[in-house]
């Protein structure tokens, strides 16, 4: 009994208080102004891969692009932009610098589907989320009474994630944007598992999509 009252005020300490993320945003514009954007203009937001090995994940990517949406701006489907070029942003053949990008410009046929979808800037997005310390331990058992779980556990998250903005018409760098997202989780066995999740991953998609809205000016 007196290990249940322990964790009844335990658990009301960690829905207010204990399962908030800290987030930070870095970001660097050469001319320190927001970029112009036409009306009729469009951004596409890319997530980095590498083959074989490394994906950003692709539901991140389209969170951030909805998040851009609400500022008037016209965000590309990531797969319909990649289906276009075929096969020049799959992970084996995607420029990773601007000497490349401005390389893949100058074909004819690349350039041609580009401007067909009205895509003015490139927003090559990388990063990840992952687990760090954890703690604790969560035990269950069933009996002839019944069942239940004790214990309590928690872990470490971050979310870090970086994005590069390229102007696909002038083939310059516009900016860069940082977002760091970190909190902690916990898991209580109070009979049945209570558990009080930090939304780090979340609280990420929404400062990276909101600052980069931030980025764009959209002029009529």
């Amino acid at each position: 009994m007196k290990s249940s009252i322990k964790l009844i005020p335990l658990v009301f300490i960690l829905a207010l208080f204990g399962c908030s993320a800290t987030t930070t945003i870095d970001e660097y514009r050469p001319t320190g102004e927001a970029i112009e954007l036409d009306a009729n203009e469009r951004v596409v937001v890319l997530g980095r891969r590498d083959a074989g090995h490394y994906e950003t994940d692709r539901e991140f990517i389209g969170c951030v692009g909805d998040k851009m949406r609400g500022a008037d701006i016209q965000v590309l489907p990531e797969q319909e932009f990649i289906d276009a070029i075929y096969p020049w942003f799959e992970p084996r053949t995607a420029p990773k610098g601007l000497p490349r990008l401005k390389r893949l410009m100058q074909d004819a046929s690349v350039k041609t589907q580009v401007d067909e979808r009205n895509v003015r800037y490139l927003v090559w997005l990388d990063g990840s989320t992952e687990t760090l310390d954890s703690g604790g331990s969560i035990s269950c058992a069933i009996g002839p009474g019944g069942g239940g779980c004790f214990g309590f556990a928690q872990w470490d998250k971050v979310s870090v994630y970086e994005a590069i903005v390229w102007d696909l018409n002038e083939l310059t760098e516009k900016g860069r944007l940082r977002v760091d997202s970190e909190g902690t989780s916990y898991l209580i066995g109070a009979v049945a598992p209570i558990p009080f999740l930090t939304p780090v991953k979340s609280d990420a998609c929404s400062s990276m999509g909101n600052q980069l809205k931030n980025f764009f000016s959209v002029t009529q």
